[in-house]
């Protein structure tokens, strides 16, 4: 009993201790010693495969090898281990078999994606055993689709297993999950008693498909019923950061603080919370509130500072961490790159990259290739290519964002054959093109006037790859023919395939009809922009600049007049370069900088010297 206390105590290095005296003074062992000390060991370090085998060759020497209780056991604890093949040799040798112990081998199936396993496994359970609600809750978790959920439902019916809360739970989770919501809904109205819990599932389901209205009435539901968690209210602000409600955030803040509701992780979504509505002063205050700051929550505010373009502060928050001995991950290593990659400080960057060659990273592949996705942007946005392509020949798991990312570099850079040649080659490897992968090679041959080629993409999208075309890639095609002159050819695909266009596509247009002065289809398009963005303070600079470069005096000061009246502010554009390992930031209209003078020469130079060239 002593051993079982000090593990449920979380002294599990202390009840080994106590294990090894007990072997030494030569104590008797019974039936519960071995799945508690397995138990202990896994708690320590669960990654120590050797000595689970070593405990488990000593029980079978002590004549335990046959125990049901510690052969279920040590299912669990290989299943958790990672030893999934370590635990079907043991269930398989097991001479008894009770229904724990098909139900850890079911749920060792479902912990390693196997759900088809599991749902054969669980047919020969039948055969055996009668399966109960923990068996239900295993299977549930694992559920890949809506047709296997709903067998699983029948099953449960007939078996007279729904009246257990925790499974009605499950089984709401796995419709939740398969994406379900008019099943979800269904069960959800026929549970009579509803939890926390229950609430929480829906409103988590609403909020993932990014329904605000539902999820906000779901709350206000919920609030007449059951108390919020900490849960509840860290779910419901995560759907608010997505949508701007910045008042409704702040009363559910004020809620948590009445209701003492707080915790780190609803901290932390407060923080994404202010941070991606500008309230950055807010998520530093928050930050600092947090006891326990993980890697999550050092990244959050990362991210944040980014999003407000603070880039300094970043990197300082960095530097404050490494300080209090937090080391970094791959995720917190993309968010540092991402600071860089803004700043154009791509020295700064190539240390980072050489930090992650020095180190071998040792995480998922997944996690590896994103970071490494991130360095090729950061070298791609800051104009080196070359180290960029260098990157990219390298990179061992190449997934489809990387190559999409190389293709958009080589866009950016004025290099549409290359990035043709990228996409011909990726598809020859057996990767399919998404609907982003499109985008960057239809802006590649935009940017590099390849008319004929941007249309024969846009034509195989559909035909070859099932891929539909939205308005994004309209766009591109709208401004590929815009840089061809063929105006009226744009306008004309935008009547006939386009039957919602936004405000970019007939910015792309007018844009065009400023260039190749075609009065007739700019006054359309501007007109369109007007109707539906009104409050664009972008697009009415734009619109003023038409109507300037016609000469339209009185049109372009009533332009300016409504930008004033409107106090539509539009954000200066600002660039950022690093020179002899400084940084040099530039605001648009802004001389403050110490060399502004002499820049302003340089820039005057050069711009002769292109005239003469082109002259």
């Amino acid at each position: 009993m002593a051993l079982k206390s000090l593990v449920n105590s979380g002294l599990s290095e202390f009840a080994i201790w106590i294990y090894k005296q007990m072997r030494e003074m030569g104590v008797e062992h019974d039936s519960y010693t071995f799945p508690i000390l397995s138990k202990a060991v896994f708690l320590v370090d669960f990654e120590a495969f050797w000595l689970g085998k070593t405990i488990h060759g000593l029980a079978m020497q002590m004549g335990f090898g046959c125990d049901v209780y510690f052969c279920n056991t040590m299912i669990a604890v290989y299943s958790k281990s990672g030893r999934f093949g370590d635990a079907c040799k043991l269930f398989h040798e097991m001479p008894d078999r009770d229904i724990v112990s098909w139900t850890a081998m079911i749920s060792a199936y479902v912990r390693e994606d196997n759900f088809f396993g599991a749902f054969r496994l669980f047919g020969k359970m039948q055969n055996e055993v009668e399966p109960n609600a923990v068996t239900m809750l295993g299977l549930l978790q694992g559920c890949p689709s809506m047709v296997e959920g709903r067998q699983l439902h029948g099953y449960i019916i007939k078996n007279g297993l729904l009246h257990d809360r925790s499974v009605e739970n499950s089984l709401l989770n796995m419709y939740s999950h398969v994406d379900s919501v008019s099943d979800a809904e269904i069960l959800f109205g026929e549970i009579d008693k509803r939890d926390v819990v229950t609430w929480n599932i829906m409103l988590s389901l609403y909020t993932y498909k990014g329904d605000i209205t539902r999820m906000i009435g779901c709350f206000r539901q919920m609030s007449g019923e059951v108390d919020p968690s900490c849960e509840t209210l860290t779910v419901f602000v995560s759907g608010l950061a997505e949508c701007g409600y910045l008042f409704e955030g702040r009363q559910i803040h004020c809620l948590a603080l009445k209701k003492g509701l707080f915790d780190d992780k609803l901290r932390a979504c407060l923080l994404d919370f202010y941070a991606k509505h500008r309230e950055v002063d807010i998520s530093a205050k928050l930050f600092e509130e947090v006891h326990y700051r993980n890697s999550i929550t050092w990244n959050t505010m990362m991210l944040g500072f980014i999003e407000n373009g603070l880039f300094k502060e970043c990197i300082a928050l960095f530097k404050q961490m490494l300080l209090v001995g937090v080391r970094p991950g791959a995720e917190i290593l993309r968010t540092l790159i991402l600071a860089y990659t803004h700043m154009g400080a791509v020295q700064l960057g190539k240390g980072i990259h050489g930090y992650i060659i020095r180190k071998s990273f040792v995480e998922s592949g997944a996690a590896i290739t994103a970071l490494e996705t991130s360095i090729l942007n950061m070298y791609l946005r800051c104009g080196s290519l070359s180290a960029a392509g260098v990157c990219f020949d390298r990179m061992v798991g190449k997934d489809l964002v990387a190559w999409t990312s190389m293709i958009e570099g080589y866009g950016m850079h004025g290099l549409g054959f290359q990035a043709l040649e990228l996409f011909q080659k990726m598809v020859e490897e057996g990767l399919k093109p998404n609907d982003m992968t499109f985008l960057s090679i239809l802006s590649a041959c935009s940017h590099s006037g390849l008319l004929s080629e941007g249309c024969q993409i846009l034509y195989c999208m559909r035909s070859k790859f099932s891929v539909e075309p939205n308005l994004n890639h309209y766009t591109c095609i709208i401004d590929m023919l815009g840089r061809s002159g063929m105006i009226k050819e744009g306008l004309s695909l935008i009547f006939k395939l386009v039957p919602f266009p936004d405000g970019r596509i007939f910015g792309a247009l007018l844009a065009a009809s400023r260039v190749y002065m075609d009065k007739k289809v700019a006054d359309y398009a501007a007109n369109r922009l007007l109707e539906l963005e009104p409050d664009n303070a972008g697009y009415h600079t734009l619109i003023s600049n038409v109507k300037a470069s016609a000469e339209k005096w009185f049109e372009v000061e009533d332009f300016r007049s409504t930008i004033k009246s409107k106090d539509l502010m539009k954000l200066p554009g600002w660039s950022c370069i690093e020179a002899k390992g400084f940084l040099h930031g530039f605001v648009s209209g802004d001389r403050s900088h110490p060399y502004a003078d002499c820049i302003q020469q340089t820039l005057e130079i050069l711009n002769r010297t292109m005239q003469d060239v082109l002259m």
